[in-house]
């Protein structure tokens, strides 16, 4: 099963953290996605900028909505995401706790929801296979 390992963490300005600091920092993070590939968990993963480079797009009547910045204000903003794979919830906790944002804010896991392929899709394929 796929799951989305969503960091929620405290913003710092750059110039309160230390070379050092952020040295350590990344280096949690590179040896977190060593660990999922080389259990073959791996799928996707990406930081993210700052919440302030964030757009928020609503479309109401018809009309396309924007904000500057992020939905919520919080503490806690949406820094990054892992895609993974796991067999089961309980393997999902367990690398979910390996990664150094659960230590420094926050980490959310959710299954993907997996959509059956449309029928038309289907019968293409079908129809391809049978050419």
């Amino acid at each position: 099963m796929r799951y989305l390992l969503m960091i929620y963490g405290e913003e710092t300005p750059p110039e309160q953290v230390s070379p050092e600091q952020r040295q350590t920092v990344m280096d949690e993070y590179n040896a977190f996605g060593r660990t999922l590939r080389e259990r073959g968990a791996m799928l996707a993963g990406e930081a993210l900028q700052d919440s302030d480079t964030a757009t928020t797009i609503r479309v109401r009547d018809g009309q396309t909505l924007t904000t500057d910045g992020p939905f919520i204000e919080s503490k806690e903003q949406f820094g990054g995401y892992y895609l993974f794979e796991a067999k089961d919830l309980d393997e999902a906790i367990e690398l979910a706790a390996l990664c150094p944002g659960a230590r420094y804010g926050t980490v959310e896991i959710r299954p993907i929801l997996e959509f059956g392929e449309p029928e038309s899709a289907a019968a293409e394929t079908g129809a391809a296979a049978a050419s």
